[in-house]
């Protein structure tokens, strides 16, 4: 049998099909490798107890404690109405917590005799509360006994003093995971190492077999260490050599040089500015000019401050194409945001954007808007002004990505908020220019850098962090609304002063409020006492709305907006609140990116605990863009101890994104991190930590870099080619395809 198939062996095989029908269902385990791959989460020393302190609610967890105390109860009930129902409680111990365990009915017999107080063993089960109290009902367990032949040999299977506590689910406890792992372990030995010798040894890393055989049996905690190091620097690796050729096939495309153009339109409109660019858009749009230069695709990731004037840096390399006899389009993430760039960019232009009119100038081009719920003849108008080069700018939504839509000469493709889009799409669009068009990819949501090395590896990234002149500072406060109703009286009256000063405000709601299938409802499976403001649906725009303008802010102009209206109200709503027609604009996050109204300087963000930490850095962003300071207040009813609460206070202490993107992956799991259109990628980090581990994602991506310049092919390292097909199959390589 030959090295890969080992591993590549179906479970059914190796454990039979019951229960690797399990594995596959619940655990998404489908061979040997993917077994050998699903690591210990934990580890318990046999000498010691387990922390019952920390157990998270509502999870499938195991624990090792001793049983303290066991009590049979009988009651009555429907089932048992002449008090001959039975219930077990069991109390379990680590020294410094306790832990209750309930068994009902037939279920108490075997526990009942099992579980004597002194007795060790591994309990398995969900967390949930019942009378203030942690429980888990009807636990499965397995014994942790010496005392005899058998239950020595169930001890044993676990080496050394550390058991391996796994993943698990309710369907398969963590021990039979273990057993499972046991039986396939052997294997292990034939694994394919896909690192490079000189690499691991310059490392002093241990070979694959070595740290599968660590990770899942240690005798020591530096066994435990060992593996970890080595399977960590494994998924750093291979990622990040998936990462190095997508750069390298991408520099080998050819693609048309885009010079910037002396006294062309970029220097008319340059001429225009009223203000003086910052240092950093100066620098990133250096950068930007010299990767258009090039005959190979630009492939760069722009990341900015909420406000850093990214799309000040996007417009100035668009209009460079264009003079270099190009086309760009924008592609927004809906029509709102389309709408307002294709506005704020023709403002900004002024007489340069009407090419092709007796109004325009010398040095102008047309700009034109296209969405999905434009009218048939400007549609046909705007594909007409594409395709026979009329237009050099296009700005638009998934509209530009159907077939019909044809260009003169696409050369630049700006993606505004890259989050919202899928690969598809981005290569859709992509694929319309004659050659590979260069791409520049933007995001106001901040992220570290090692996540961006890891899910935007195969972009170049430029960052800018300063604040254009005239920005003002916003405040940021939280609002306890259930413990202190004053302060939202008082949030409401503040909002009034800002409309009385000549300014306007937003008011941001988690839904819309007309849903006829209920599906608003907070869908929360906590119980506990302080998770109450959880239970009820989250508050509506038209309910708010109804409420504000007939309660506290009764007399003011007061305008909804939200994702579900047409295109045309959309707009006509946006263009009066632009106007200063609207005093209170009360929205869903349709408003979170891109919209620039200077003179909104409040915000009042109501179940600011239903927003992600980032969400809430976007929307905040509105607010503070013109010369007045901004405010913005987070209303909640979440109590003071709540890490709901202590994640607003987070928002509210620092308008550093870059400082709250950490804050919010630290709190996240991984697999948020990478988000769901990387799944392929998230699927195959099980070691790996983007945040903790940036050291070795920094290495990895030097080393790979290196390797695949000097061996574009891997020829000379097979094993490294068939970790990169197994881990990183078609259908995830293609997920890393940032481009």
């Amino acid at each position: 049998m030959d090295l890969v198939s080992v591993l590549e062996e179906p479970l059914k095989n190796a454990l039979g099909s019951a229960t690797a029908k399990v594995m596959a269902e619940h655990l998404g385990l489908h061979t040997v490798g993917d077994l050998l791959h699903h690591y210990p989460r934990r580890y318990e020393e046999r000498g010691q107890l387990t922390h019952l302190a920390d157990l998270p609610m509502d999870e499938h967890v195991t624990v090792v404690a001793q049983v303290a105390d066991a009590r049979l109860h009988s009651f009555a009930s429907s089932k048992a109405p002449r008090g001959k129902g039975q219930r077990l409680e069991v109390t379990i111990t680590d020294g410094s917590g306790r832990l209750q365990l309930v068994f009902f009915g037939h279920g108490v017999h075997k526990p009942h005799k099992e579980l004597l107080p002194g007795t060790r063993a591994m309990f398995s089960g969900k967390v949930s509360v019942f009378n203030h109290r942690l429980q888990l009902a009807h636990p499965a367990y397995e014994l942790l006994r010496a005392d005899d032949d058998e239950a020595t040999e169930t001890v044993g299977s676990w080496a050394g003093s550390l058991i391996p506590l796994y993943p698990a689910t309710a369907k398969l406890e963590s021990w039979k995971i273990a057993k499972s792992v046991q039986t396939v372990l052997p294997n292990a030995r034939e694994a394919v190492d896909p690192l490079p010798d000189s690499l691991r040894d310059g490392r002093g890393l241990v070979t694959l077999p070595e740290a599968l055989l660590k990770i899942h049996r240690p005798q020591t905690k530096a066994d435990v260490l060992d593996a970890r190091a080595r399977l960590k620097w494994d998924e750093a690796f291979v990622l990040q050599v998936a990462l190095a050729r997508r750069r390298y096939a991408d520099d080998q495309l050819p693609a048309v040089a885009r010079e910037p153009k002396p006294a062309g339109l970029l220097t008319a409109f340059d001429a225009k500015l009223p203000f003086t660019l910052t240092e950093g858009q100066q620098k990133v749009s250096k950068e930007i000019f010299d990767d258009l230069a090039t005959e190979h695709p630009m492939h760069r990731l722009l990341q900015g401050e909420v406000g850093s004037g990214k799309t000040m840096v996007a417009l100035r390399a668009m209009l460079t194409v264009v003079d270099a006899g190009g086309q760009a389009a924008m592609l927004a993430p809906t029509e709102v945001l389309a709408q307002q760039h294709h506005r704020s960019i023709t403002e900004m232009m002024g007489e340069l954007a009407e090419g092709g009119m007796l109004s325009g100038v010398e040095h102008s081009t047309k700009i034109v808007l296209l969405t999905g719920s434009m009218g048939a003849a400007a549609r046909r108008r705007a594909l007409l002004d594409l395709v026979t080069g009329e237009a050099g700018i296009v700005i638009g939504t998934h509209a530009l990505i159907e077939d019909k839509v044809q260009f003169h000469d696409l050369g630049l493709v700006v993606v505004d908020e890259q989050h919202r889009f899928g690969v598809e799409q981005r290569d859709a669009l992509r694929g319309k220019g004659k050659q590979p068009p260069h791409l520049l990819v933007m995001t106001a949501t901040p992220i570290p850098r090692t996540v961006a090395m890891t899910v935007f590896g195969d972009l170049e990234t430029s960052v800018l962090d300063q604040l254009p002149a005239g920005r003002s500072p916003i405040a940021s406060h939280v609002v306890p609304a259930a413990e202190k109703p004053r302060f939202l009286s008082r949030a409401w009256e503040r909002v009034r002063e800002e409309v009385e000063n000549g300014h306007q405000a937003y008011v941001v709601c988690p839904r819309i409020g007309d849903e006829e299938d209920g599906s608003g409802k907070a869908k929360s499976k906590k119980k506990a006492p302080e998770d109450e403001a959880e239970k009820r649906p989250p508050l509506a725009v038209l309910d708010i709305a109804d409420q504000l303008a007939n309660g506290p802010l009764q007399g003011l102009r007061v305008e909804v907006l939200h994702g579900r209206m047409q295109p045309d109200d959309k707009d006509a709503v946006m263009r009066r609140f632009a106007a200063g027609e609207t005093d209170v604009l009360v929205a869903t996050t349709v408003i979170e990116v891109g919209v620039n109204v200077p003179n909104a300087t409040a915000m009042v963000i109501m179940d600011a605990d239903r927003f992600g930490v980032s969400q809430l850095h976007q929307l905040r962003g509105r607010v503070g863009r013109g010369s007045a300071p901004g405010l913005c207040l987070l209303v909640t009813e979440m109590p003071e101890a709540s890490p709901a609460r202590q994640r607003l206070n987070a928002v509210a202490s620092t308008l550093d994104g870059f400082e709250l993107s950490r804050i919010d992956l630290e709190q996240r799991r991984e697999g948020d991190v990478l988000g769901q259109a990387q799944s392929g990628v998230r699927s195959s980090l099980r070691m790996l930590a983007v945040i903790e581990d940036e050291d070795i994602i920094a290495e990895a991506r030097e080393e790979a870099t290196r390797i695949v310049a000097a061996n574009p092919d891997l020829t000379d390292l097979p094993a490294l080619r068939t970790a990169l097909d197994a881990l990183l199959d078609e259908e995830r390589e293609q997920y890393l395809d940032k481009g």
